[in-house]
């Protein structure tokens, strides 16, 4: 019989990863299914100021932290996408690109997508100056001018982080003054590379291969301004007007209300049983972490006396769970530079998984970056004897450099059991949000890897042309891995695609030459360019059309 769960939760946010806590607190057996990066809107924030209990923390380290004390407590995790559900039964079903799996019962939080305001030039310039996530992108405006489009909570908070980077920060509300706490209001307004225009708002923006020109309203005297980027210089426009709910998915299986949020009662369930929605998928007046928390916070706990009665009358035996450990690791693993000691324990039973040894290759060159590649791939390698290590100098090994294809370095690649190259590099080193894409291509090549159900693995061998996919990304991006898994299966399935990771950064002459201001960035075969958080199907898409 297979597995079925006490709670499966659909997304990997504040509000899901609250749930799991509390759920696997309690002993009950949980799966959180993310498709990206666990965390949520939450990682895209540069720093969490006004959650209780904590001065200042960044909204990546915050994620992560929930991430560890859900595993702490036995929640398992998947990294996959849904694609429907059925929640007719008592057995909840939750098909995903890896499989089906069943529960008791299903927590939702989904949570929300930044918004697009829809004036011209927009969509055409998203990823050329056109941006929505400060963290990710904000380091591309260094020593520019930016605007920045809202006047909530986020559009004060990132007004401040962008001021790191750029030259002037103007914000341009359509509202008379701020909508968030007077505190954050008041430290944007005195800040000296802040200007604020209340009553105001964008018209559109142009430009060539990037951002140029700029066209801004007053609404209180019905004037026209414009701004034009000094000589051959761009700027910024980060766009925060609040957020999308992502519920198209569950429209035909539990009630939304007009504006898309998933409709709940006072205990958070939905209009089907034993079906919860928390965080930002649910209609509420405050939409911040330390409401989102609450909310799985909530549901959990009502649901542990739910699903203990519903496995008694239904007559289902629950597994015994094993809490990981993480008491077995070496004081030398502790010291480690790059991997802490949950993410070693982690590692270890993941390479332990591994069907088929694998080896990973670095072309190095004489730099900072060469040297920290090599000590994070030593200390990667140190943790299973099934992964081999072997370590070049540019041009010391021209015919491996042949077989994988070099085009910049340094890089990594990663080479199967019968040395096989499997068409995955990384350019750059792999860390931060990246780290997790890395693991996957190992387990991926080794085996037995993520499951794929059989419609995806059809249009993945259907791809009959030599395709190279690079995907430029930033390490503190949270959209990029995603994309960067993504083109990697592909690659790993199907031998005429590779894929390769660039930290933008680390190579600035790529980002001069494709015109990249924003991440993520996916280049097909040096040519078509595309920004944005895209699936594999996506990738798919653009590949054969």
């Amino acid at each position: 019989m297979d597995k079925i769960y006490d709670l499966i939760v659909i997304g990997g946010g504040p509000a899901g990863l609250s749930a799991g806590i509390y759920a696997g607190r309690a002993q009950m057996d949980v799966l959180i299914i993310e498709k990206s990066e666990v965390g949520g809107q939450i990682t895209t924030t540069s720093e969490v100021v006004n959650y209780p209990g904590i001065k200042e923390i960044s909204g990546h380290h915050l994620g992560e932290q929930m991430r560890e004390q859900a595993l702490g407590f036995g929640v398992e995790f998947l990294k996959s996408e849904v694609t429907n559900m059925d929640f007719k039964d008592e057995i909840k079903k939750v098909e995903t690109t890896s499989g089906t799996y069943k529960a008791l019962s299903v927590i939702i939080a989904t949570g929300a997508n930044p918004r697009k305001l829809g004036f011209p030039g927009e969509v055409e310039f998203t990823g050329r100056g056109v941006a929505y996530c400060a963290t990710c992108d904000g380091e591309f405006f260094t020593g520019l001018d930016v605007f920045v489009i809202g006047a909530g909570f986020a559009a004060a908070e990132e007004a401040i982080f962008l001021t790191k980077f750029a030259r002037k920060v103007t914000i341009i509300a359509r509202e008379p003054e701020f909508t968030c706490a007077k505190s954050i209001a008041e430290k944007v307004l005195k800040h000296p590379k802040i200007e604020v225009r209340f009553n105001s708002q964008i018209i559109e923006v142009t430009g060539d291969t990037k951002l140029r020109k700029a066209i801004f309203k007053d609404n209180l005297t019905n004037t026209t301004w414009e701004y034009t980027a000094p000589d051959n210089e761009s700027f910024g426009v980060f766009v925060f007007i609040g957020y999308k709910p992502q519920s198209d998915l569950f429209k035909n299986h539990v009630n939304l209300d007009s504006q898309g949020y998933i409709v709940t009662d006072g205990d958070l369930q939905t209009n089907v049983k034993d079906v919860y929605a928390v965080g930002d998928i649910r209609p509420k007046r405050l939409r911040q972490v330390v409401t989102a928390v609450a909310d799985g916070a909530l549901a959990a706990t009502v649901l542990e006396k739910v699903v203990e009665e519903k496995r008694e009358a239904l007559g289902i035996e629950k597994e015994e769970k094993e809490h990981p450990k993480t008491s077995d690791i070496s004081k030398e693993e502790s010291k480690s530079k790059f991997l802490d000691e949950g993410i070693v324990s982690q590692l270890k039973g993941i390479f332990e998984r591994f069907q088929s040894s694998i080896k990973i290759v670095s072309i190095l060159n004489d730099n900072d970056l060469s040297v920290n590649i090599k000590e994070f791939l030593t200390e990667i390698c140190d943790i299973s004897d099934k992964i081999t290590l072997e370590f070049y100098k540019k041009d010391e090994n021209l015919e491996l450099e042949k077989k994988i294809e070099l085009d910049c370095s340094p890089t990594i690649a990663i080479l199967d059991s019968n040395d096989n190259f499997r068409g995955v590099k990384f350019s750059g080193l792999p860390s931060g949000h990246e780290l997790n894409s890395f693991i996957l291509a190992l387990y991926n090549i080794a085996g037995p890897g993520q499951e794929l159900n059989e419609e995806l693995k059809g249009k993945i061998q259907s791809i009959d042309k030599k395709v190279k996919l690079k995907i430029a990304v930033s390490l503190s991006c949270s959209l990029c891995p995603e994309v960067v898994t993504g083109a990697q299966r592909l690659a790993i399935e199907n031998s005429n695609v590779q894929a390769e990771m660039i930290d933008i950064f680390a190579f600035p002459e790529l980002k001069s030459k494709y015109n990249i201001m924003g991440v993520p960035a996916l280049i097909i075969n040096d040519k078509d360019i595309s920004f944005g958080k895209q699936s594999i199907e996506e990738i798919i898409e653009k590949i054969t059309k």
